[in-house]
């Protein structure tokens, strides 16, 4: 098995956050569609908004594999089985290989379209995001009864310093830095939020933090574009914490993951099921 298969894997996303799909669908389904040529055309909150894939130029692409997702989600597909379904799909489509793709400027570039390691990225990345934003919706709607939310971390050999740093952190469900670091908070990312009564927090005793003077934003770059020699960048959330063995520890988001996936989901949830 690769390194990265071990990181989290695909097979038990369920598993490992406890959610049934009806909401990550919806939240998938709720999206629009972006074409992008780059990852970095389209950040942080705009996933919420539309649904992309760099490089995807065609909407009837771009259909067919958001609607494969909605599928894995619905059916609890693993790695395996989404990429047999989708490979055929996207070959027939002619989106797979190294091709010469031309932009909308008339610029052509040798890129790398549909293969397994991409598939897998897909994958990942929007089933952690849509489970994620499931998660908070539910959550926001019990926030009067369960106000404090706890981080959770895997904690392994396999966890990020950082987000180890994180683990039992204590906030308050409407302290600005989960605007920024609800999980998942890059790639791989296998942390996760729960919400606590003030009495669940009492007994375990917990202590309530605040990011208060410890919350930071900074501006990262992210590579080069190859076809205009301009630098991406992006804004990263920053976090001063303290381990558990006394040192200090900035967590930092990774480029691209400055949000949390499905702001404004439980309204929307609440105004579908007001108009049925």
């Amino acid at each position: 098995m690769a390194a990265a298969e071990k990181r989290l894997n695909p097979a038990d996303l369920k598993t490992v956050f406890g959610l049934e799909p009806a909401k990550a669908i919806a939240y998938l389904k709720f999206k629009g569609y972006a074409v992008t040529w780059n990852w970095q055309d389209m950040l942080d909150q705009a996933h919420d908004q539309a649904f992309t894939v760099a490089k995807a130029m065609r909407l009837d692409l771009l259909s067919d594999i958001r609607a494969a997702l909605e599928a894995a989600l619905q059916n609890g597909q693993t790695l395996k089985q989404f990429t047999a379904n989708m490979q055929p799909t996207l070959e027939a489509q002619g989106w797979w290989g190294q091709q010469v793709i031309v932009d909308s400027d008339g610029v052509g570039e040798l890129v790398q379209l549909g293969s397994p390691r991409r598939l897998k990225t897909i994958y990942q990345t929007n089933l952690q995001s849509a489970y994620m934003a499931g998660r908070k919706a539910d959550m926001e709607q019990t926030a009067d009864t369960h106000p404090y939310w706890m981080y959770v971390s895997i904690l392994d050999g396999k966890t990020r310093p950082s987000h180890r740093a994180l683990h039992g952190q204590v906030f308050r469900h409407d302290d600005p830095i989960w605007s920024a670091i609800f999980p998942p908070n890059g790639f791989n990312c296998r942390c996760r939020v729960v919400a606590l009564t003030e009495v669940a927090v009492k007994r375990r005793g917990l202590t309530v933090v605040s990011s208060a003077g410890r919350m930071f934003t900074e501006t990262v770059e992210t590579g080069i574009d190859k076809r205009t020699g301009e630098i991406r960048t992006a804004t990263v959330t920053g976090l001063r914490t303290t381990a558990a063995e006394g040192r200090a520890t900035t967590f930092r988001t990774d480029p691209g993951f400055n949000h949390a996936p499905g702001a404004g989901l439980a309204e929307a949830l609440k105004r579908k099921e007001a108009a049925a």
